[in-house]
């Protein structure tokens, strides 16, 4: 015989309403006492993405404020040029940061564009807030948020959360105010980081140097975007530095990203044949030819990724050929130009694990599909 709906027990209702939205768990909490003691469970709350659009503000006080004790690692998603859901995401932070000093993760992200002139402060202001209350984070993820970083943030975390594992700060502003002095504080603060994300003019060799000490945690990941004009006018890391760090962490990814604000010698520093790229994305207003061959020679044991905006050109193509030929780890090749057939049959024939590639023979419509492969 089937059992009633409202006949459950709390641990199945819960399993049901962890997969609801956040309107439809509200709605479920209403209906009963059984159903509202299973809607604001910590099974339901543990891992929750949240969606801030206009009724947002509305579930709020008082049906999401008794749950945010229960929230664990939370993603959240806000419109910053509507103000109905960029304060119902302000409100929800603010909130977290005195009601869930449990919390583990937080990662933010923004859909559509932000408003001309926008610095963000209530957004930043709200996250300062969380890394004050929340001791036990472990994982600040800031990537999608479009708004210039600064030492506030590094400085805070580096203050108040000492479990901190992972942190990513390399976004898509096109100013970075992280200073290298707060980023290598941070790094003395919080010994267990095993996963760090930066624009490039924030990281120094002390920094490289200190994530090589002994008694540091593992470093399983570093990505390092370079996309503004700090990053072009940064220092080198010298290749030395570089190779203790590998010899130290040999499980250790990096990920590049080279963006058109780099001149020719700019990207010449950066590639560094010691550091043990994994994965490695050129968009580049210069030279790209020479970085692919340069991965070819260098990066052929570690390169997972490889991602290509440039014009199509037989020195493209070639390279792209000898880079295939070196390249047998790689698992997936974007090229957003199209190129000849044999580039295509160079992939194909020399890497065994690719898995997914963008290699366009002709023109199509945009946005360009990846191919996978089965």
């Amino acid at each position: 015989m089937t059992m009633p709906v409202e006949k459950l027990p709390e641990e199945v209702l819960a399993l049901i309403f962890r997969d609801l939205p956040l309107r439809d768990r509200a709605v479920a909490a209403r209906v009963c006492k059984a159903w509202a003691a299973a809607a604001t469970s910590s099974a339901v709350w543990h891992d929750t993405s949240v969606s801030c659009d206009c009724e947002l503000e509305y579930l709020l006080p008082p049906y999401l404020s008794i749950c945010l004790d229960h929230v664990h690692n939370l993603r959240l998603e806000y419109e910053p040029s509507k103000e109905p859901s960029r304060r119902a995401a302000t409100d929800l932070l603010t909130a977290l940061a005195g009601r869930s000093p449990g919390l583990r993760g937080l990662r933010l992200e923004c859909r559509g564009e932000k408003p001309l002139f926008d610095a963000g402060h209530d957004i930043l202001g709200a996250v300062r807030a969380v890394c004050g209350g929340a001791h036990l984070l472990r994982h600040l993820d800031l990537r999608r948020l479009p708004y210039t970083l600064d030492d506030t943030v590094v400085l805070r975390a580096a203050r108040d959360c000492p479990e901190l594992r992972s942190l990513f700060l390399d976004n898509h502003a096109l100013v970075d105010s992280v200073r290298p002095s707060s980023v290598l504080e941070l790094l003395e603060a919080c010994p267990q980081l095993c996963a760090l994300g930066l624009h490039l003019a924030s990281l120094s060799r002390p920094a490289l140097e200190l994530l090589a000490a002994p008694h540091r945690a593992p470093l399983a990941l570093l990505a390092l975007r370079c996309a503004s004009p700090e990053d072009a006018r940064a220092p080198p890391l010298p290749d030395e530095a570089w190779a203790a760090l590998s010899c130290r962490h040999p499980g250790l990814e990096v990920e590049l990203e080279l963006e058109p604000v780099l001149p020719n010698e700019a990207v010449t520093r950066i590639l560094q044949p010691a550091v043990p790229v994994a994965v490695l994305r050129l968009n580049l207003s210069g030279d790209t030819v020479g970085p692919v061959r340069f991965a070819a020679r260098h990066y052929a044991e570690t390169l997972r990724v490889l991602e290509v905006r440039a014009s199509a050109s037989t020195e493209l193509h070639t390279a792209l050929e000898e880079l295939a030929a070196r390249c047998a780890g790689l698992r997936e090749i974007h090229c957003f130009c199209v190129v000849r057939p044999s580039v295509l049959d160079a992939f194909r024939a020399h890497c065994p694990r690719l898995r997914s590639y963008t290699l366009k023979l002709k023109r199509e419509p945009h946005p360009w599909q990846p191919t996978l492969v089965r």
